[in-house]
């Protein structure tokens, strides 16, 4: 294997928190950093005080195409052969970081989503790695990602990136030294077990109530927008359809598309009538109903790009009050009625 380590400082761990976006990363992050010697990235201005956006050694998961498609470019994928591997960009990715960890404490914490396609590399570049990956349940880290950001991608894209990232790392975990993984869904059932086996796993101890709060109540709401969307949406056949054909898929990983989610069994019976063509149909259908919204979305903000541009500040300014108020005035029932 390609190392650069020999350079670095042996005294220190560096721990690695690598998961798909919207799967429980930031969380799991920040109280790992709360653990005995553990240090995280702090103060540092940047969404979620991810290492990749205050680095220029590899580039963010953004040029890739972002959260939910990053993983179907090879280039997001790095390991050990990767040309960027060299003494210099080591130290030079170290001293980006090193500012913002705690220099008291020996263990520092970095998390950025896309780690899960870099854990070869990161561990050549640095020594005593540590990755922590977590996985959440496919619905919730697909939808989540097709609203976050107004990607609009349709969810069979983004069940294939979820399967196609983690099916990469499989192959990756092979060539680790150190490596723990845990579900979102099991670290939140119980968290003071996960707490006390990473700390167990990377050398240190918990201290006493030092640790963020966490619950699954994210799951459920879209569980059950899930459930609403196979039972009776407009589209229920393009999502019954792809829940039978990617059961299988994320059985795999102990995840079921169907069970235990209020799906109606005829429904499921229905959908494994549908044939390999209508299905592929329906897919097609589901990826040109998703262009037409990114464009849509895309012509609006050029719109109001333009807007912003040639509009006199004093009439923006108006704009800017009336809608306000108008926010303001839809907001007041939900006070009212809490």
């Amino acid at each position: 294997m390609t190392s650069v380590q020999e350079g670095n400082d042996s005294r220190f761990r560096y721990v690695f928190i690598c998961g798909l976006h919207r799967s429980g990363t930031s969380l799991l992050g920040r109280n790992v950093a709360r653990l005995e010697n553990c240090t995280g990235l702090k103060g540092t201005g940047v969404i979620e005080d991810e290492g990749q956006f205050l680095q220029d050694v590899y580039p963010i998961a953004k040029i890739y195409g972002g959260a939910g498609k990053f993983g179907f470019d090879p280039r997001a994928h790095l390991t050990e052969t990767s040309p960027l591997l060299t003494p210099e960009n080591a130290l030079k990715l170290r001293q980006s970081w090193e500012r913002y960890w705690d220099q008291s404490k020996a263990i520092r914490v970095e998390k950025t989503p896309a780690n899960l396609l870099k854990t070869r590399f990161l561990q050549a570049m640095f020594p005593n790695s540590y990755f922590i990956v977590i996985r959440r349940h496919p619905v919730p880290v697909s939808m989540a990602n097709q609203r976050w950001k107004v990607s609009f991608a349709p969810l069979h894209n983004l069940f294939d990136h979820w399967l196609h990232c983690y099916a990469l790392f499989e192959e990756d975990r092979k060539h680790l030294k150190h490596v723990y993984e845990l579900s979102y869904e099991d670290y939140v059932r119980n968290p003071d077990k996960y707490h006390d086996a990473i700390a167990a796993f990377i050398g240190t101890r918990v201290p006493q109530g030092a640790r963020e709060d966490v619950t699954g109540a994210y799951n459920q709401k879209y569980f059950n927008r899930w459930s609403q969307l196979l039972n009776s949406s407009l589209f229920t056949r393009y999502f019954q359809y792809i829940a039978v054909k990617y059961e299988p898929k994320f059985m795999k990983y102990g995840y079921s598309l169907t069970k235990g989610l209020g799906v109606k069994e005829e429904r499921l019976h229905e959908a494994e009538e549908i044939s390999a063509t209508a299905g592929a149909l329906y897919c097609l259908l589901a990826d040109a109903y998703a262009l037409i919204l990114r464009l849509t979305t895309r012509s609006k903000a050029h719109i109001k790009r333009q807007l912003r541009a040639r509009l006199p500040g004093p009439l923006k300014m108006i704009i800017k009050h009336v809608l306000g108020k108008t926010v303001l005035n839809k907001k007041q029932p939900d006070v009212v009625s809490s």
